[in-house]
């Protein structure tokens, strides 16, 4: 578990074998210690997995991770990115509320999966 979030953590060397194990949908979280607007949104997607619990978050530090933040194109934090069945979906975008995150997610879910970065 990240201590700083709440939710189990990946890091550079475990990221996309715990993926491929897990089947559904999946939100990696990409986060620092010290980020307030990443505190901000793991209470956020704490709400969210309350209300659907079939959602998995994991937690990706990009100070002790940052192959994964290249890898990801990560330039900004947070960052999210959607998997599904232990694939690549999309990037997740949107306002830091609980209806708008439900929105992009339905939506991101509904279109094509994406190339991964």
């Amino acid at each position: 578990m990240n201590s700083a979030t709440g939710f189990p953590h990946l890091t550079d060397f475990d990221l996309h074998a715990r993926l491929a194990e897990r089947a559904g949908v999946v939100l990696v979280f990409f986060t620092r210690a010290g980020c307030a607007a990443c505190r901000h949104w793991a209470v956020l997607l704490a709400n969210l997995c309350q209300g659907q619990p079939e959602i998995a978050v994991y937690a990706v530090d990009v100070e002790q991770n940052m192959a994964l933040a290249r890898e990801f194109e990560v330039f900004h934090l947070p960052a999210l990115h959607l998997f599904v069945d232990g694939e690549y979906h999309a990037e997740i975008q949107c306002e830091a509320r609980l209806p708008s995150l439900r929105d992009a997610l339905d939506a991101a879910l509904r279109a094509e999966a994406r190339e991964a970065p």
